[in-house]
């Protein structure tokens, strides 16, 4: 595990306030199962040169302790899982907000339908589609048509966000088409002759016959798991933000294996209480979707949905706010993107089942997890998800003995594109991974830890 000497978790999406960390230790699109499928999948073999500074015993520990369970990943691209669901479950509900939901069926209906029309608007698998909208139904279908039609999408919550700051992302993302929704096209930034899309007009056209658009969108190219799925813009420490490009396998990893999937199934109801513009508001929307549930999207009163669902993902700030009393039809919490109090985490604990986390936005969402209880001796943000590793190194970029504090290298299949239209930020923060080799990347988070156990 990864620990903070002052016994505070420390999470990964705000490395000005980090310290030290302690780790612990039936569909076409689905992948064809093989005989090698259903046996356990080979360890990860650290290079032994890059370990020499260590004593036989600590490299054995090093490598013990720095890489999470090995795991096959269902699908391929995030669009396939959910289109698996979708035929299997077509009357099952998909989404609700105030009042509104539409089915599994009738979104693959409408989200093909969107594809379709971006793919007559020259979107391509590899493009960039800019979300610029609110909390809605039609927010769903935008995610869904873009990652269909072979886009990635770019999420900005307009009335929030500055009109420089969406116009920045427009202009390095290379953003051809804004999906939006039809009473906010007035407060877009100037859009350049960028083609512009309201969504929820799109869905009130009436379709042809009971058959069109139920055979999913396929574009000319396929996507594959190295296509990105979205970009998210963090802060930057130049004044500018930095997009993150996260692509289908990095998602993949950490939403369609346990523990990320939260034990997310159909039948169970997910809130989506995040700004979309976050990173932990794709582990929401496509945790909930491509596993099967039903997406909860808040209105203005976030107890309203807490009292709804089964699974809250939250930062512990907002969690805090929320009342336990109101709350036992929760079964799952997940934290991550600040240090979680413990005292918040055996409260809620308690009485469901809680997740602490660690990740920064160019690691994919969270790369570590712990399962909390209240009877634990200390609250870590755990040990590294499946396919990924953490590496504690010296300034001289050699590993730190167990126990040692040191800077924390994230690798694996968590490790995200880099950043787009930044190739300078990109070297710097991204390097070769001497442990793993074959060409692997790890990413340099910038954060303190050590291992305990």
């Amino acid at each position: 595990m990864l620990y903070s000497p002052d016994s505070t978790p420390v999470s990964p999406l705000a490395p000005s306030s980090y310290r030290t960390q302690t780790l612990p230790i039936h569909h076409k699109f689905r992948r064809t199962p093989t005989a090698s499928d259903s046996l356990p999948l080979e360890p990860f073999t650290f290079v032994r040169e890059a370990m020499h500074t260590l004593s036989a015993q600590d490299q054995l520990l090093f490598e013990r302790f720095g890489q999470g369970p090995r795991a096959v990943v269902p699908y391929d691209c995030m669009h396939h899982a959910f289109e698996t669901y979708a035929a299997a479950n077509p009357n099952a509900t998909a989404v609700s907000h105030l009042g509104h939901s539409i089915s599994y069926g009738e979104l693959e209906r409408q989200a093909n339908r969107l594809a379709a029309i971006l793919a007559r608007h020259g979107v391509k698998t590899g493009d960039n589609i800019a979300l610029f909208l609110q909390r809605s139904i039609p927010m769903i279908v935008g995610i869904m048509g873009a990652l269909k039609a072979g886009a990635s999408y770019v999420p900005q919550h307009i009335g929030v966000a500055p009109e420089a700051h969406l116009k920045y992302v427009l202009d390095i993302a290379s953003i051809d088409v804004i999906l939006t929704l039809s009473h906010l096209q007035h407060l877009l930034p100037e859009v350049d002759g960028r083609i512009v899309i309201a969504v929820d007009k799109i869905m009130q056209e009436p379709f042809a016959d009971e058959t069109e658009y139920t055979t999913p969108f396929v574009p000319e190219t396929a996507v594959s798991r190295d296509n990105t799925c979205f970009i998210i813009f963090t802060s930057g420490t130049t004044g500018n933000p930095n997009g993150v490009q996260v692509t289908h396998g990095n998602v993949g990893n950490i939403l369609l294996t346990e523990p990320g999937n939260l034990g997310i199934r159909p039948g169970m109801k997910v809130g989506q209480i995040l700004s979309i513009a976050f990173d932990m508001a794709a582990w929401e929307i496509l945790g909930s979707l491509c596993n099967g549930a039903t997406l909860v999207i808040r209105g203005k009163d976030f107890m309203e949905t807490v009292r709804q669902v089964d699974v809250v993902i939250s930062t512990p700030s907002i969690l805090s706010t929320f009342d336990t009393e109101q709350s036992h039809n929760v079964q799952v919490v997940a934290v991550a993107g600040e240090p979680c109090p413990r005292a918040l985490a055996d409260k809620w604990s308690a009485f469901c089942t809680f997740y602490n986390s660690c990740g920064p936005t160019e690691t994919t969402i969270v790369n570590t997890a712990q399962q909390y209880h209240p009877w634990a001796k200390r609250l870590t943000i755990g040990k590294p998800t499946p396919n990924n590793t953490v590496y504690v190194l010296n300034e001289k970029m050699e590993p730190c003995a167990i126990g040692e504090i040191g800077e924390m290298w994230a690798g694996g299949d968590c490790v995200s594109a880099g950043y787009i239209g930044n190739e300078p930020l990109t070297h710097e923060r991204y390097a070769p991974d001497p442990f793993l080799g074959n060409g692997r990347i790890m990413f340099r988070t910038r954060d303190l830890g050590r291992w305990t156990e």
